[in-house]
Parts: structure tokens; C-alpha cells; sequence
């Protein structure tokens, strides 16, 4: 195991996780995590919310999302006074 700068060997781990309750992990058997991602794409959308500043110092807040089939990125907002609700609003009526 990695992290902690400890080894711990596979039969400890499992001996915790039975004493727990917890089940061994299903096989891995399927498609890989590329795989999976790739018939997905078409329902997969990436969000971002980020600031940039102006050069009369103001900053305004940004809405993005790219959908990852078509690389497509729409812009859904832009504000100087971000709030959550504000936010969410926008997220919703651009959706």
C-alpha cells in the first residue's frame, strides 16, 4: 500500500474488511474506464465557474460548460456578483 510510507500486505487488508463486514470488491470484469467514458461520452457534460480580472481591476465570474461528445463549450453566464442562487439560476434556465 502507498501513502503512508507503511506496507501492508493484501491478507491484512482483507482481514480488516471481513472483521467490518465489508465485502470483497466485484470482479473486474467489463470495460475499462476509457471504454466506459467513450460510450458515455454523449451524456457527459464538464463544468466550470472561474474568475477573470479585468484590467480596470473588476471581477467578473463565469458559467462554462463543455459538453464532451462534441467538445462543444457554452458560455452561460457572466456576472460581477456572484451569488449561489445566482448561480444556480443560471445553470438552470441555460439548461
Amino acid at each position: 500500500m502507498i501513502g503512508l510510507g507503511r506496507s501492508v500486505g493484501t491478507s491484512t487488508v482483507w482481514a480488516i474488511q471481513n472483521k467490518a463486514g465489508i465485502d470483497p470488491a466485484p470482479r473486474r470484469s467489463g470495460p475499462t474506464s476509457a471504454e466506459f467514458l467513450r460510450s458515455q461520452a454523449s451524456g457527459i457534460i464538464a463544468v466550470d465557474l472561474f474568475h477573470v480580472d479585468t484590467i480596470l481591476l473588476r471581477r467578473l465570474y463565469s458559467l462554462v460548460v463543455m459538453e464532451i461528445f462534441t467538445r462543444r463549450v457554452h458560455l452561460l453566464g457572466v456576472t460581477a456578483h456572484l451569488t449561489g442562487s445566482r448561480a444556480t439560476q443560471q445553470a438552470a434556465t441555460s439548461s
